[in-house]
């Protein structure tokens, strides 16, 4: 661990629950507090929970929050206007690269807030300063690292976080998928994740944090590292920025091409001339290995069409099997035949669409 790394306010708490740490984006983080498999399949069957607090919380306001947004992000925020709805999108430079995935929440059309990811936070936010003051938007970034943010994700998940919580319910009981609402001061609940599973993702201020997490325990809410974090969301067919997308490649060469809205011809947002005259030749696809054997990232593919690389690879723990997301060569479908190198041996394996598992069971 660098002497570099930032600490999340729960950091203690995994230290003294004997948690191994590891660098993750410049922050020390728990990758397991004992069996990450166990920790996996807690999240499958009932509930964990993880600390997400690196993520960076942004509050977007002003009069030209709405307008700068649209400008912003590749996918259209004007498609919500419900408070506390939330939308995922892609942002893109001029060349129609990923910079960052984000979650956006609509408030009122001067109070947005964007959830980006922990590695590349400092990064987005100076992305973001720069296109508003270049384009002459009025709006306010408001970075909260005064805010944590806990996932709680399983079938379960829910109905321990109203018995941790009993005030919440009334606000957060009737949330559909992707919306959330403020069950306190400063305190929101999602219906979101990144896991496949359902749940919520809280975000309260950090001086509350450890009060939850303790309670949430105390329920029976398992704790877990990033390293059952990676093999839910890639059992769950979710990407991972740096892995699967990153400024190099465009959404449709990442699976995203959804996150792009087009249909409004007069919204102009930064990339979408790039990814109008773009032709790719690359798509990423999911596979699944056929023999024994662990897909890992890097390692070579080959189809039909020809050769490509796996991005993210694992032994899935709900299937039994190993899984991947590979970027091959456009014209691969599902139900295709594809091969992947492992260890000088080439291993035969099926293309398959993701996700591999949709609330705790196998698709397809």
């Amino acid at each position: 661990m660098s002497s570099e790394s930032k600490h999340t306010p729960l950091h203690s708490i995994h230290v003294e629950a004997g948690a191994r740490m590891v660098d993750f984006g410049g922050w020390d983080m728990p990758l397991a507090y004992g069996s990450q498999l166990e920790e996996h399949h807690a999240v499958r069957q009932d509930a964990g929970m993880f600390d997400v607090s690196h993520m960076l919380n942004i509050d977007i306001t002003g009069p030209d929050a709405t307008a700068y947004l649209r400008y912003l992000l590749a996918n259209d925020v004007a498609r919500i206007d419900v408070p506390g709805k939330a939308l995922y999108s892609c942002m893109l430079n001029p060349q129609g690269g990923v910079i960052d995935d984000l979650i956006v929440y609509f408030f009122a059309n001067d109070s947005w807030r964007a959830v980006v990811n922990a590695g590349t936070a400092d990064k987005d936010l100076a992305w973001m300063r720069r296109v508003a003051s270049a384009r002459g938007f009025d709006v306010t970034l408001t970075p909260r690292r005064d805010l944590a943010m806990i996932a709680v994700q399983g079938p379960n998940a829910r109905a321990r976080v109203w018995a941790a919580r009993p005030a919440w319910e009334a606000a957060s009981a009737s949330l559909a998928p992707f919306n959330g609402a403020f069950v306190a001061d400063n305190t929101l609940v999602a219906r979101t994740g990144y896991t496949g599973e359902d749940g919520f993702e809280i975000v309260l201020p950090a001086d509350q944090a450890a009060a939850l997490w303790a309670d949430l325990a105390a329920q029976g809410v398992r704790p877990a590292g990033l390293g059952a974090r990676d093999t839910l969301r890639l059992e769950a067919g979710m990407n991972l920025y740096g892995q699967d997308m990153d400024e190099l490649t465009q959404p449709a060469e990442s699976g995203l091409s959804w996150t792009v809205w087009l249909k409004d011809a007069e919204r102009r947002f930064i990339g979408r001339d790039a990814i109008e005259q773009f032709k790719t030749d690359k798509v990423l696809v999911g596979l699944k290995l056929n023999e024994r054997g662990i897909v890992r990232a890097h390692m070579k593919t080959r189809t039909a069409q020809g050769e490509g690389e796996i991005t993210s690879g694992t032994m899935a723990p709900t299937l039994g099997f190993s899984i991947g997301l590979a970027r091959v060569p456009a014209g691969a479908q599902p139900g295709d035949a594809i091969e992947v190198e492992i260890r000088g041996k080439w291993l035969p394996g099926t293309v398959v669409k993701p996700p591999f598992v949709r609330n705790g069971k196998a698709v397809g």
